[in-house]
Order: structure tokens, then sequence, then C-alpha cells
């Protein structure tokens, strides 16, 4: 059974999300909604890992090394100013989309196995990653033209 691989990567991924969420946040800290939505989206991810606890428990834990190569490559440095902001936040939006995707994944096979309780945390988790995606891109479009048009 492979479920074992997807729980690791995606229990990693959550918690590389949660940091990552954190730094951006840090970073632009005179943005009060970023930092104070970073923050707060950032304990989310720890609570969707934390939850996968036990599922891992029983079920296994593999650990690829993609989430961490995933977070190097996106959310290792942050950037500065308004186009370092509109970027960072899109480094996050593709790393919260490998956790919505993994939800997905995940949920089917819960369903496969008719494992009521583990789909009941995906689908917890998977709504609120999919809100977490919702703010990212809705904060993105806001900062965009100002962004990419107004000369700096």
């Amino acid at each position: 059974m492979h479920l074992a691989n997807y729980l690791g990567y995606l229990c990693q991924t959550e918690f590389d999300l949660a940091d990552g969420y954190r730094k951006v946040g840090e970073a632009h800290a005179q943005e009060a909604d970023v930092y104070y939505i970073t923050h707060t989206l950032a304990k989310q991810c720890e609570s969707h890992a934390e939850k996968l606890k036990s599922f891992v428990d029983r079920y296994g834990e593999e650990k690829p090394e993609e989430p961490e190569l995933l977070y190097h490559e996106f959310l290792d440095q942050t950037r500065s100013g308004s186009l370092g902001l509109l970027r960072d936040m899109q480094d996050l939006y593709l790393v919260a989309s490998a956790c919505d995707i993994s939800w997905t994944m995940i949920g089917q096979a819960a369903q496969g196995m008719r494992d009521g309780e583990l789909l009941e945390v995906v689908d917890s988790c998977e709504v609120e990653t999919s809100n977490q995606l919702k703010w990212l891109r809705t904060r993105m479009k806001e900062a965009a033209p100002q962004t990419l048009i107004v000369a700096s």
C-alpha cells in the first residue's frame, strides 16, 4: 500500500507550508492582513499535520524527499517590496496546491478503504486548504495591478 508515502508527503508539506506562511508573514509584516492571516494559516497547517498523526500510526509513513525539495525551491527565502510579496504569495500558492491535491488523493484512498475516520479528517482539512488557496488567489489579484503596472 502506497498510502504511507502520501501520508508522509502531506504531513511534511503541511509543516513546511506552516513555516512558509510564518516566514512570509514576518517578511511582509508591514502588510497587517498578510502578517495576521499567514500566522493563522500556519496554525491551520500544523493542525492538519497533527490530525494525520493517528493515520500515520495506523498506515505507516514514508519520508519522500519531495517536500523538502519543494520547500527549498519555493519557501526557503522571502523577497522584499510589493513584487516580493506577490512572488512570495505565489510560492505559498504552489505549495498549498500540492497540499490540496494530496488531500484529494488521500480522500480517494480513504473512500476505497472505507475509512470513515480518515475521510472525515480529509473533508475538514481539504475545505480549509481550499480556503487558503482562495485567500492567496484573492490577495494576489488585489496586489497584482498596483504591483505590476505602477512603477516602483
